[in-house]
């Protein structure tokens, strides 16, 4: 299976020319899932720790206004995440998107930060801590939305579930790009799935300072592929049978 991760910078115009790129790229390459950075279709408003109303359905518009434009990547899978309204509660939603069904949630950011430039437990509330997978075809996906991969006992659960994938859609600082590629790599190793994450990067010039670099990780903890601001989108076969075979092996067949 041919997946694709990427980075997209955040002022309109660097997002649009980001966005074409990409898209031009995921038909050259005929990749098959695309993994998008975390609310990629907005600047960062979570470095305001003062909630703003105004901003936040601003926010959620734009992500709703850019579902239309997911058909560009079809037929590749998309997954990826977006603020929504759901009743009196906002959320931080992964979402994966086919050209059959269109976008269907698969997990509600959990783990929220808050603290200067990442004020996300300020902004919108978590959610209920289930790390369901969903079946996609042949392919089995679990959710870790950026903050989420730290808490490595749901990778092992959603290794345990028989996933394929790990997608981890991110909004992540340049200084700690390396520490993150570190989480991905666990993640991968304790869940014997592949590892994907895609990351928003700061346009020049502008507030927050949002670090790129997404990755494809093996289910050994091997580095496939990595963005840069030079490549900003990679794609990587991956064998899901390779992940398959992963969780009979050291150290997803110890018991607990």
């Amino acid at each position: 299976m041919k997946v694709t991760v990427c980075e997209l910078r955040e002022s309109p115009q660097d997002l649009e020319r980001d966005w074409e790129r990409l898209v031009a790229h995921v038909k050259a390459t005929a990749s098959e899932l695309v993994v998008l950075p975390e609310m990629p279709f907005y600047p960062w408003f979570a470095l305001k720790r003062e909630f703003d109303p105004a901003v936040w359905q601003a926010a959620v518009q734009a992500h709703e206004a850019w579902q239309s434009r997911l058909r560009e990547l079809s037929p590749a899978i998309v997954l990826g995440a977006r603020p929504i309204n759901a009743g009196e509660k906002r959320l931080n939603e992964g979402f994966a998107w086919d050209q059959a069904s269109g976008a269907r949630a698969a997990h509600i950011k959990h783990y929220l930060p808050d603290e200067p430039g990442f004020w996300e437990a300020s902004w919108y509330q978590p959610g209920d801590g289930r790390f369901t997978p969903i079946q996609l075809g042949a392919v089995k996906i679990g959710f870790q939305i950026c903050t989420d991969l730290w808490f490595f006992q749901h990778a092992r659960t959603c290794g345990q579930a028989g996933v394929h994938i790990i997608a981890t859609p991110r909004a992540s600082e340049k200084a700690t790009v390396e520490r993150w590629l570190l989480g991905g790599r666990v993640a991968a190793i304790v869940s014997g799935a592949y590892s994907l994450s895609s990351n928003r990067a700061s346009s020049e010039g502008w507030a927050a300072s949002l670090g790129g670099q997404g990755w494809v990780i093996a289910p050994d903890g091997q580095v496939l592929g990595l963005t840069s601001r030079e490549q900003p989108c990679v794609t990587v076969e991956i064998d899901l049978q390779e992940a398959e075979r992963a969780k009979q092996t050291y150290p997803r067949y110890v018991l607990e």
